[in-house]
């Protein structure tokens, strides 16, 4: 591969470190006639290399956006010290400026490419295979919905699509940040730029490569950088007016240097000395430096935050609300148990099937598995509409018919007061009744187990000084208890039998007393993921609701990725922190010593420009974030996650 050329800023860099290298050889180093020429053709060298690009920078600043900036300051100082007589050290000055503002432009830029580099991921061209079974190579742009692909090992995913026939394994760590291979199998969704390991996997396109799951991955990691956080506005906010502020104060330095007693040259020097010194560079570069490493780490972990200031949200929240269905639990149900009003358990399972071969939920498709176990045929069922936190209704040969929970049985005035009804509700396990019209015609009941990661994952927010964690639901308190003790939940934190607007005003409840964050599946939990001060979306992969109703968006399903993120958040902003505090001291030291001790311009210049480097190197220590401890190895990205789950407009039970 070859390599890209240098960028102008490096090469205007590299010219003014020549300049100041001769500067100082025909100053301290070379004697002779020619060593004051050798001087003077080093310092234009570096004030024109290192001066043009800042101060076009500054007057663009000025001319566009009325901005006085520290390209400005920087410019000023460099001049004055020209002026009497201290062009090395002006050498010095602009030498250091470039070539800290070329490690800031790289470093940012490291920061930027780091979710872009996933547009290299995906693959050119795709084998699609036509009606007749004849398969032929296009471009990966060329798909459409509803094409059929053929996935050989070792090929990449070309757009989102879903498994026909054929099982096999995938690397998914592009997209979620999986470090194991996950088995898919048909009616599993597999994501464009992911791996097929082994196996021939016959894929049907279902979104376009504008639709993507890569397309809106990076759509909304540049959304989220162009976002500025608040501690990111306030540090441009105070940028800008503190330069006016550094500028008068330059110009009454040099009168009160001048009136105590100094001649002109010395004045001048010390006041240029004071405007290097007191140049906020460090404190506005510090913030978006931790943001943007903070941003990219996350991102290229499957955790996608909706601009800074979500991430400093995260951090402050001390109350986390779960949804259960799908959040806490695995979304892989099974049918426990049916009961059957007529007798006719294949004929009930035929006709809820119909019902629920329109519905991705996960009790639909154990319901699917279970018929498909059986060997049924599906009734034919149209017209379906979802009720969300309630059910599906629909229609049959024979006219209306619903499938759902209590809320929507009680909505057909349908009664479930029967012996054997009455049997499966005293189980702990989710019930979903079958009725057409205010006829009940039978239920089954359906279990969920939690999450193998949903305990050690609110054991670890509890640690890191969360001080409460609920649980919410729309299924029924039984239910709820059995998974909510699972995981630790305390029966006052499990709040069940939740319509989608009891989860609103509860959440809105618990937001009076401190930051609440919400994490839901992002369809009948929008409203609340709206209401929270941040919204998470758990298993958020190809879920268009999901990512535009929440703040935080996690790829994946691990429970422990959320601990990891809340974790990152506010190592965030503790670094956030450091960097203000360092920068704000530094700026305070060398002010003081250049008004009161006489500090000379160069060192006062290694000082300020040193700082500047520092506070960017150790924002960028957040690229590098191991964020899952005890693992027997350092990772540099968020964790893996498993399987994802589908996501379905009609969520029964919440």
């Amino acid at each position: 591969m070859p390599r890209s050329l240098p960028s102008l800023s490096v090469i205007f860099t590299a010219i003014t470190v020549a300049g100041l290298a001769l500067a100082i050889a025909g100053s301290w180093v070379l004697e002779g006639s020619l060593a004051p020429q050798i001087t003077l053709g080093g310092a234009v060298l570096a004030y024109l290399a290192g001066g043009v690009p800042t101060g076009w920078r500054a007057l663009k600043a000025l001319w566009n956006d009325h901005v006085l900036d520290i390209d400005l300051l920087m410019i000023v100082a460099a001049i004055a010290a020209a002026i009497v007589g201290a062009s090395v050290e002006g050498a010095v000055l602009l030498t250091l400026f470039s070539l800290s503002t070329t490690l800031e432009e790289r470093a940012m830029g490291r920061a930027r490419r780091a979710v872009e580099a996933l547009m290299a991921l995906r693959p050119e061209t795709a084998f699609r295979k036509s009606s007749d079974g004849t398969v032929e190579e296009i471009a990966a742009s060329d798909l459409c919905v509803g094409d059929l692909v053929i996935l050989r090992p070792g090929s990449r995913v070309p757009a989102d699509g879903m498994i026909v026939s054929g099982r096999g394994s995938l690397d998914e760590s592009t997209i979620t940040g999986e470090s194991m291979p996950v088995r898919k199998e048909p009616d599993q969704q597999v994501f464009e730029a992911t791996v097929n390991l082994d196996g021939v996997l016959d894929v049907r396109i279902i979104k376009t490569l504008a639709q993507s799951t890569v397309a809106r991955m990076i759509a909304l990691v540049t959304e989220a950088q162009a976002a500025k956080a608040p501690s990111e506005r306030f540090s441009a906010w105070f940028g800008q007016r503190y330069t006016i502020a550094v500028l008068v104060g330059f110009v009454i330095a040099l009168g009160v240097f001048y009136r105590l007693g100094n001649d002109w040259e010395t004045s001048l020097y010390r006041a240029a000395t004071m405007l290097v010194a007191a140049s906020p560079c460090a404190i506005v570069v510090s913030v978006p430096a931790a943001i943007l490493s903070a941003l990219s780490a996350a991102a290229r972990g499957g955790v996608l935050f909706k601009g800074g200031g979500a991430l400093e949200t995260l951090a402050a929240v001390d109350t986390f609300a779960f949804d259960k269905t799908g959040t806490l639990t695995t979304g892989r149900a099974a049918v426990t148990q049916i009961v059957a009003l007529d007798g006719d358990e294949n004929r009930f399972l035929s006709l809820l099937a119909g019902l629920e071969a329109h519905s991705e939920h996960h009790i639909a498709a154990a319901i699917r598995g279970e018929v498909a176990r059986r060997g049924l045929d599906i009734v034919k069922v149209t017209d379906v509409k979802a009720r969300p936190g309630a059910g599906i209704v629909g229609r049959d040969d024979f006219g209306p018919i619903w499938a759902g929970n209590p809320y929507l049985a009680e909505a057909m005035s349908a009664s479930v007061d029967h012996d054997g009804l009455k049997t499966l509700a005293e189980r702990a396990q989710t019930v979903v009744y079958l009725g057409r019209g205010s006829t009940v015609l039978g239920a089954v009941n359906v279990a969920d187990e939690a999450r193998a990661t949903s305990a050690s994952a609110l054991a670890a927010l509890r640690e890191s000084g969360v001080h409460r964690i609920v649980m919410m639901t729309g299924d029924r308190r039984p239910v709820a208890l059995r998974i909510g003790q699972e995981l630790g939940f305390s029966p006052d934190e499990i709040h069940a039998e939740l319509l989608p607007e009891d989860k609103v005003r509860s959440v809105g409840e618990l937001a009076q007393s401190g930051k609440i964050a919400f994490v839901g599946d992002g369809v009948n939990d929008a409203a609340a993921l709206a209401r929270a001060d941040i919204g998470i979306a758990m298993g958020a992969a190809g879920s268009e609701v999901a990512l535009q109703a929440a703040d935080v968006a996690l790829l994946s399903e691990d429970m422990e990725r959320l601990a990891d993120a809340h974790r990152l958040a506010r190592r965030s902003v503790a670094i956030i922190r450091q960097n203000l505090i360092f920068a704000i001291g530094a700026m305070m030291v060398l002010v003081i010593g250049g008004l009161f001790f006489e500090l000379p311009l160069p060192l006062v210049v290694i000082g300020h420009e040193g700082g500047t480097v520092l506070v960017v190197l150790n924002g960028l220590r957040l690229l590098s974030d191991g964020t899952r401890r005890g693992t027997g190895k350092n990772r540099t990205d968020l964790p893996g996650i498993g399987k994802r789950r589908s996501l379905s407009p009609a969520k029964q039970a919440g």
